[in-house]
């Protein structure tokens, strides 16, 4: 296998640098607006812990909304399943910050990896913590699910996010007009500000989604029952209003980030990172979708058998 997926990582590599539409940039936060669209880069670890990589596997960039996995694995181990009452499991259909349907179904937004759903499932990860705890505590688990310490906050980011956030901000009052954020709007939301301006490499994402795969020998972040409901949620989720097309092209959960990378679990086989800055229409990589589809294809990884 290993030879195959080398020579398969090679050819996925030689397709993006080659592809003259790579979407673009999400220049509404500044700070990503000027990120090369030229990047690439894609990590594999196997169940056998090897890990095997092409491109700019070494190259920082920031993981927005692929931080919201993390964020809701914290949130499950202190609430468990009485978070569901605030957030739901359901596809949304509609784009990652619209309000429309957060007013339509009375404050419980729709999934956990929308925006209004992430703001909700940070609110419930506080806790009564202060935020500065609660990302220390997001950043160790980051840390020793890639056994590296190395991962941080780009605070430039954060700064850019909390300056030109204002949907976001909509979108949290909206949500304590209904009772549904118990901690003052400003704190939640610098929480989740500086929780997606997690950065970390293409290579180091791949690490920290092993836990996700339950292969043996990977690391043990949670319980598993809460993985094959994360994956579930990813699987159905992960991608916003392209979350079908994603399952039906690559059969596998993803979770996507309008920095441009998508953590992709192959459930006892394989956790993926890929990164590409520019987006397709629905805020997804479009060069990274495309890899995947192309891997999953030919590794033969699908969840659908």
């Amino acid at each position: 296998m290993t030879e195959d997926l080398s020579t398969v990582l090679e050819e996925i590599l030689a397709t993006a640098r080659a592809s003259q539409d790579r979407g673009k940039v999400a220049d509404y936060i500044p700070e990503l607006a000027g990120v090369d669209p030229s990047r690439f880069a894609l990590s594999v670890v196997l169940a056998d812990g090897s890990q095997h990589s092409v491109g700019d596997t070494d190259v920082g960039f920031s993981i927005q909304s692929v931080s919201k996995v993390f964020a809701l694995a914290i949130a499950l181990g202190r609430h468990g399943d009485r978070l569901w009452a605030r957030v739901g499991r359901e596809p949304s259909g509609l784009a990652f910050n619209s309000i429309l349907q957060l007013e339509h179904e009375r404050g419980i937004p729709r999934n956990p990896f929308i925006n209004a759903g992430a703001i909700v499932v940070t609110d419930a990860a506080l806790a009564g913590h202060a935020p500065r705890e609660y990302l220390g505590e997001l950043l160790r688990f980051i840390r020793a699910a890639a056994e590296d310490d190395g991962i941080h906050i780009n605070d430039a980011v954060a700064r850019s996010e909390t300056e030109t956030g204002h949907r976001n901000v909509a979108l949290a009052h909206y949500l304590r007009s209904y009772g549904n954020l118990l901690n003052p709007p400003e704190m939640t939301l610098g929480a989740y500000f500086h929780q997606c301006a997690v950065e970390m490499t293409c290579a180091q994402l791949a690490r920290a989604g092993r836990f996700l795969t339950a292969a043996p020998g990977m690391p043990r972040m949670v319980a598993p029952g809460r993985v094959r409901r994360i994956n579930a949620l990813m699987l159905t989720c992960g991608h916003y209003d392209g979350s079908g097309d994603f399952a039906y092209r690559v059969g596998l959960p993803g979770k996507s980030g309008v920095g441009g990378g998508i953590l992709v679990i192959a459930p006892g086989r394989a956790s993926i990172a890929v990164w590409s800055p520019g987006l397709n229409a629905q805020g997804n990589s479009k060069l990274g979708t495309e890899a995947v589809e192309h891997l999953a294809r030919r590794m033969g990884w699908s969840v659908f058998g």
